[in-house]
């Protein structure tokens, strides 16, 4: 069916002095097209409806600026391939995103088994410490609190968050060295 771009004219013009049907009108005769126009991109039949309701908001806050009316059609079409488009590229940065996640977790997996007896042993390490010492340990390297974040938390100045975090790495590097390297 070839679009009547005289038609379109009018109704649109109609639509911008208040005829509310003016604007049933226009969608009846183009609403099927802007969802297969999405779909020709998106291939996916949900997010080409949604495309064609979000390019009916733009048309209806914009039609008032259209000031060749008998364009309506490539004009609103060019707005659904704008979204189309926006949307591709969407799926891309979020199917990029996922694809780094997931490679990123699998390296960490990687490292992480690698790593499993060394983290055991430290974990045992650091147990053996005096409790205020393992606190001081675990807020710092676990939590990522700073010092001063710690001394708050304490309720201790941070000189003797220092202090703490300083004796706990002096005893683990006597903990590990006699234990786990002279065996």
């Amino acid at each position: 069916m070839k679009r009547d771009k005289y038609l379109d004219a009018k109704l649109v013009e109609d639509y911008k002095n208040g005829d509310d049907n003016a604007l049933a009108m226009l969608v009846k005769r183009w609403h099927l097209v802007f969802c297969q126009k999405a779909f020709w991109i998106l291939k996916d039949p949900d997010l080409s409806k949604d495309i064609a309701q979000d390019t009916w908001r733009v048309v209806i806050n914009k039609i008032e600026a259209l000031n060749n009316t008998s364009s309506f059609g490539s004009w609103a079409l060019r707005i659904v391939c704008s979204k189309s488009f926006d949307e591709l590229r969407k799926q891309n940065i979020k199917r990029s995103k996922t694809n780094e996640f997931e490679k990123t977790l699998i390296a960490d997996d990687e490292i992480y088994t690698e790593n499993e007896p060394i983290k055991k042993m430290l974990i045992k390490a650091i147990n053996e410490l005096p409790e205020h010492q393992q606190i001081v340990i675990k807020l710092f390297y676990t939590e990522n609190y700073s010092l001063k974040d710690i001394s708050k938390i304490l309720h201790v100045s941070v000189g003797t968050v220092k202090s703490r975090l300083f004796h706990a790495r002096e005893k683990l590097k006597k903990i590990i060295k006699t234990e786990y390297y002279e065996n």
